[in-house]
């Protein structure tokens, strides 16, 4: 736990009193939460609020809503929760220059921003000409070393072979001290050996 990047958060629900998020059954029985792993599943049922918290956390650690490095900064449409802003991440290490959030749902729209933001990072140009999956596993692979990487459901792209390439991924990511918040509904990821799992 001592080379965690993000050792835990807490949210402040007074903060939320007229907010859906305080609604979420689930959401609201979270005061604080501890990460121990340097992997950590967040699973359970549509609608029970992990791409939510999965949201807030990326938020308040400077993420853009909809995806990309701690740099990125576009919006489509501005539904964010306002969770993000009613809580405290608790900080062990800087957040560096290679951490990303990747959301399956606004994959087309972060391709388009990553052409233009691919500097120093290989060449995004060809993102649209790939698949869906094709396309995640590039921008997840030009990204790689100590960083924090939250990804929501990022099975939703992959198929079986692309989901044991994002497996091999992250544990060669753990060598390099890399640590991973995930949103997912598959069992495949779930077997990580040495992963935290959250049940919402």
């Amino acid at each position: 736990m001592d080379d965690l990047i993000v050792s835990g958060l807490r949210i402040d629900w007074n903060m939320l009193t007229d907010s859906y998020v305080s609604r979420i059954p689930s959401l609201r029985s979270i005061d604080e939460l501890e990460f121990h792993k340097n992997v950590t599943f967040l699973v359970g049922e549509n609608g029970s609020g992990k791409s939510t918290l999965l949201e807030g956390i990326a938020v308040a650690c400077g993420f853009n809503a909809e995806g990309g490095t701690r740099n990125y900064r576009f919006s489509t449409y501005d539904d964010t929760s306002d969770l993000a802003k009613a809580m405290t991440i608790y900080r062990q290490y800087a957040i560096g220059p290679s951490s990303f959030f990747l959301r399956a749902e606004s994959f087309f729209t972060l391709a388009t921003q990553a052409r233009e933001y691919s500097r120093g990072y290989g060449d995004m140009s060809r993102l649209h000409e790939m698949s869906h999956g094709e396309g995640f596993l590039e921008i997840l692979l030009s990204h790689t070393g100590k960083g924090l990487y939250l990804m929501d459901e990022p099975e939703s792209a992959l198929s079986f072979q692309g989901q044991l390439r994002l497996l091999r991924y992250m544990h060669d990511g753990l060598r390099d001290g890399a640590q991973f918040i995930i949103a997912t509904h598959s069992p495949l990821l779930m077997r990580m050996p040495g992963a935290l799992l959250y049940e919402l």
